[in-house]
């Protein structure tokens, strides 16, 4: 007696699977799944085909999911379409034919039939498969759908070209235009400045296919803020060809002020907003780079502040910051743009001139200082009186390091400052 199809796919289970995992791993997103993956659910629909064809049973029991709509689910999570998870179920039947038409040259009137209803059972796992595909690929796509129009980021899809194929609602917000008005259009249509660097972005996307973030600043008409990071990245189909690029914008304004204001307090002195001593020596170890590549000198100067300190203890501290406040404005004023005015501390200023080429100039600087210092403040209703003592550092003649520049300048200050003590005594 010849075996029937269910005992024969029992018992040559091994085989048929073998088979079909070969031809599963040829399928693109199969690629990086387990060997155990890919076998998940095969053997278990084919022992249940086999009891199917046992029990002549055909329909599918309603209360329980079957090992096809399993399958389905599984593969739609895994990235599979709807063609690689079609052709795992006819990569099924076929190996199960090969296997039992070589081990049976003829087949009986039993064994025909059986292999009839075989070919129903693949057919109705087939349907089953692709009904809870297609159901869980609608359910994701509403979920997607959802989540992107109420993502209060704009996201937006452009094409091959750079036009825009898609956009959420946040998307055609910030542009304060209707969505019918975008799609189709690029960024140069549109008219935004940043149209060009984008696109440039846009073609390495494309060619690498690889994630490209980046920052622009610009203003909107339709709210505040003006400065945006975003996310390219290629959207790639089962040939590993790019068909598109999706965008995210985040508008990052306020975090970049917050940024700004922490560097900011950070490098610049609380009361007069002039660059503290760090910012400063950073600015004069650039310019001693510069200086070094270009041959041009620099000057360094160092200042402390004669009869601050009493002024400060007979009118109280309120007075002694506007009397630097003032001093600090001053110096402003005496200075180039590209000049850089620091307050060290106390009541200790320096001031770094660029392309100090003569000395003539440096010392017709100084004595403008000690003139803009040494005319009257208006401090509490009262007129007040300081001066300056100045110590000049010139690189590369008096040092040739950041440092050592600000540490002669500080020498020649304090040696200007007893000499002119000695001088009043």
């Amino acid at each position: 007696m010849k075996k029937r199809l269910a005992d024969f796919i029992r018992a040559e289970i091994e085989p048929i699977l073998q088979d079909w995992e070969a031809y599963a791993e040829t399928i693109f997103h199969a690629e990086h799944l387990y060997r155990a993956d890919l076998r998940d659910h095969a053997r278990e629909m084919l022992l249940s085909m086999a009891d199917d064809l046992d029990s002549n049973k055909r329909e599918p029991e309603l209360d329980k999911e079957s090992w096809a709509q399993v399958h389905g689910i599984d593969r739609l999570t895994s990235g599979f379409s709807v063609t690689e998870t079609v052709s795992e179920f006819r990569a099924l039947r076929t190996n199960v034919v090969s296997h039992w038409t070589k081990a049976n040259t003829t087949l009986s009137g039993d064994q025909l039939e059986d292999l009839t209803r075989f070919n129903e059972a693949i057919d109705q796992a087939i349907s089953e498969s692709l009904e809870h595909y297609t159901t869980a690929k609608e359910m994701e796509t509403r979920l997607f759908g959802a989540v992107l129009t109420a993502s209060p980021d704009p996201i937006f899809v452009l094409d091959l070209e750079g036009r825009f194929s898609y956009a959420n609602q946040a998307t055609v917000d910030l542009f304060s235009l209707e969505a019918d008005a975008v799609i189709g259009q690029s960024m140069f249509d549109l008219g935004f400045p940043f149209a060009s660097d984008l696109q440039s972005k846009l073609r390495r996307v494309i060619s690498d296919q690889s994630t490209c973030r980046g920052k622009l600043t610009h203003r909107f008409a339709s709210g505040p803020g003006e400065r945006f990071e975003y996310l390219l990245a290629p959207v790639v189909d089962e040939h590993e060809n790019t068909e598109a690029i999706v965008c995210i914008f985040r508008d990052i304004t306020e975090q970049a002020r917050a940024e700004e204001l922490v560097w900011h307090n950070a490098h610049h002195d609380h009361l007069t907003g002039l660059p503290n001593r760090r910012l400063f020596l950073d600015r004069l170890e650039q310019e001693v780079k510069h200086s070094k590549r270009s041959g041009i000198p620099i000057a360094v100067f160092f200042m402390d502040l004669d009869g601050f300190k009493e002024i400060n203890d007979l009118f109280g501290h309120e007075a002694g910051d506007r009397l630097l406040l003032a001093v600090a404005e001053r110096l402003s004023d005496c200075v180039r743009e590209e000049d850089t005015v620091a307050r060290m501390g106390g009541d200790e200023f320096t001031i770094l001139v660029t392309a100090a080429r003569q000395r003539k100039d440096i010392e017709l600087l100084a004595e403008t200082v000690k003139d803009a210092i040494e005319m009257p403040f208006e401090i509490a209703e009262r007129s007040v009186h300081i001066t300056v003592s100045i110590g000049i550092s010139f690189y590369p003649y008096d040092a040739t390091s950041s440092d050592a520049l600000l540490e002669a300048a500080d020498r020649a200050m304090y040696k200007t400052k007893k000499a002119t003590s000695h001088q009043v005594d």
